[in-house]
């Protein structure tokens, strides 16, 4: 099965538009209490289906657990590295390590294992037509990174200082008034 027939299938499975959302305006982040429609940006439209190749290849679900996960395996793999898109996945994380901080270390120890999918010298047409096996064969690092707690503590805190800062701010600026 190539990778496109897998994304139709994940696409359909998870009831998204046979483009993965790609030529939407906006996406939407659905949490318990509320969702948030954003605006879906050119930079997000040009790796969504990297996120979701990675989804497919961890048998990851769309639910904040498997989105934990991803954004674990993500930062693992460096794909921080990638601004603008690198700055949701550190948010992602910091979100997720608040509700699946094992699904989070779980991914990142699977990332520090493989080169993003985002480094891949393939465009996205070339990475469609191969197998799900064969972009496996692609990501895997020759050598393995030993796993350190010292660094995934390190993108814990940056990870949730990215997700708490509009917070933050928030509260610093209202201190700032009173």
């Amino acid at each position: 099965m190539t990778v496109a027939q897998s994304l139709q299938q994940f696409y359909t499975e998870n009831n998204f538009k046979n483009d993965g959302g790609k030529s939407d305006d906006f996406f939407e982040l659905k949490f318990k209490l509320i969702t948030l429609k954003l605006p879906n940006s050119q930079f997000r439209k040009d790796v969504i289906h990297v996120h979701d190749i990675q989804h497919i290849l961890y048998n990851c679900d769309t639910s904040w657990k498997g989105e934990a996960f991803i954004a674990g395996w993500e930062i693992g793999s460096k794909m921080w590295k990638h601004f603008p898109i690198g700055f949701m996945s550190l948010w992602a994380a910091g979100f997720s390590l608040l509700n699946y901080p094992k699904e989070v270390l779980k991914g990142y120890k699977e990332g520090i294992k493989c080169k993003g999918i985002i480094d891949l010298p393939h465009t996205e047409e070339a990475l469609l037509k191969l197998s799900l096996n064969e972009i496996k064969e692609l990501i895997k690092k020759e050598e393995t990174l030993s796993f350190s707690w010292w660094k995934f503590l390190f993108w814990s805190v940056i990870s949730s200082s990215v997700f708490l800062f509009p917070l933050l701010l928030l509260i610093a600026i209202t201190f700032y008034f009173l």
